[in-house]
């Protein structure tokens, strides 16, 4: 969200940013809360006026009634009394005009970083980095459901049966690998000094508005019935949420923490939910990791902790790549954003395994997180990242590990995790 001094001060800046996210149907947006803004300024400044009106008039009621100037201190009781009404009509005038500035601030786009390469879609995003040789073996890798099945480490069938496409069963092997995963996850993010956090799997309203865009929130969350509560798509959403109207002395910052949750996701989109796979499903599990900086410092954390999903990938012996969203790709609230992409060797390319995104103050505007400051209170700076996110780590794990006679090798920083396990044997 931006701050409207700075929309009021360069809206031409505004408007070249939206047509980077190629978003023109917004750029009338601009013109209009401005005047609308200035329609609540000025009702603004007619109450303060007539305030300062009413207490001087009240003043005088009272010296003419002192001087028995009964007649007059009347006419100027019902002066006051219309001043009231006014009051009370521009109150609700002041009311009608926050809300509908706001409405408008809260669908305009924040500024992206002046480094985000242009381009419409993620068609055009920018290859940054590889790491790690991407192998394609001599053997033919099955697709992923199949290589699970090969261990009855999955069974969507039943999960069509119980609760539709999207979900799963997972079993055996396949499901403590699954589970090693994650707490393996959890211990490299607290072994670099990230605080670890179960937070709460649903959130009120107030909160989803709070750390992403109304677009976002249509196609992703699911709504409880009946209630102000929503289930989190990612724990980055409860993460951010628990610093909702806080102040933070600067010596506190930054605050990381890193979480595990489920997350739940309605996928509404071109992609679609598929029928055999667990690459796009409506429930997952998560590692997490959010950063609450110092604005000045929110770039270099961005670069240290995509950094960290790129060192954990890597000692899993998974090749990665990151990937630069390009401005049309980012989301309403992100100023940057890359992706970490996993090399597959059954589709010889990379697919999407994480995200790092630092948002500037955009959800610090709209959740009031604030740090305390030698001359006042200004806006922190917030960032997420996903650390790791079976099963679609799964899938490169499986395939990068796979071998000619179809077992599966276990990677060395797992295996105290598996029970000292080398491998997963049919």
């Amino acid at each position: 969200m931006l701050d409207i001094k700075f929309v009021r001060a360069n809206p031409e800046a505004v408007k070249e940013n939206i047509k980077k996210k190629f978003q023109e149907d917004k750029l009338g947006l601009v013109d209009e809360v401005i005047a609308l803004d200035e329609q609540y300024r000025s009702a603004l400044a007619q109450a303060e006026s007539l305030r300062a009106q009413r207490n001087a008039g009240s003043k005088e009621i009272g010296k003419l009634m002192g001087q028995k100037k009964f007649a007059e201190a009347e006419a100027k009781k019902a002066e006051i009394a219309a001043m009231g009404d006014r009051l009370g009509a521009l109150a609700e005038e002041e009311k009608a005009l926050a809300g509908q500035v706001n409405d408008i601030m809260l669908v305009l786009p924040q500024m992206i970083d002046e480094s985000v390469p242009i381009g419409r879609d993620d068609s055009e995003n920018v290859e940054v980095m590889r790491y790690g040789e991407a192998v394609v073996p001599t053997f033919e890798i099955p697709y992923h459901v199949d290589i699970m099945e090969s261990f009855n480490g999955i069974d969507l069938d039943s999960a069509r049966k119980t609760s539709g496409n999207g979900f799963y069963y997972l079993m055996g092997d396949i499901a403590r690998l699954h589970s090693a995963v994650l707490t393996y996850a959890r211990d490299f993010m607290i072994d670099r000094g990230f605080t670890y956090c179960v937070p709460p799997f649903m959130i009120r309203g107030n909160v989803v508005t709070g750390v992403m865009s109304f677009a976002e929130m249509d196609t992703m969350m699911y709504k409880i019935e009946g209630e102000d509560l929503y289930l989190i798509g990612t724990s980055e959403h409860s993460m951010i949420g628990k610093f909702i109207d806080t102040i933070h002395p600067k010596e506190s910052l930054p605050q990381c923490l890193t979480s595990y949750s489920p997350c739940f996701r309605k996928e509404v989109g071109a992609h679609g939910i598929e029928e055999r796979g667990v690459y796009r499903i409506h429930q997952f599990e998560k590692q997490e990791m959010i950063v609450v900086c110092e604005p000045e410092d929110s770039m270099e954390w961005f670069h240290k902790i995509y950094g960290y999903t790129v060192e954990l990938f890597r000692s899993m012996d998974v090749p990665v790549r990151t990937l630069e969203c390009c401005s049309g790709d980012l989301a309403d609230l992100k100023v940057k954003s890359f992706d970490v992409e996993a090399w597959s060797p059954r589709q010889q390319k990379y697919f999407e395994v994480g995200s790092c995104s630092t948002l500037g103050d955009a959800q610090a505007r709209r959740l009031k997180i604030r740090i305390k400051g030698e001359n006042g209170n200004y806006y922190a700076h917030t960032l997420n990242n996903t650390v790791a996110a079976p099963p679609r780590m799964l899938i490169a794990l499986l395939e990068n590990n796979l071998r000619a006679d179809g077992s599966v090798r276990i990677p060395e920083v797992l295996r105290g995790y598996m029970g000292g396990k080398e491998e997963i044997r049919g």
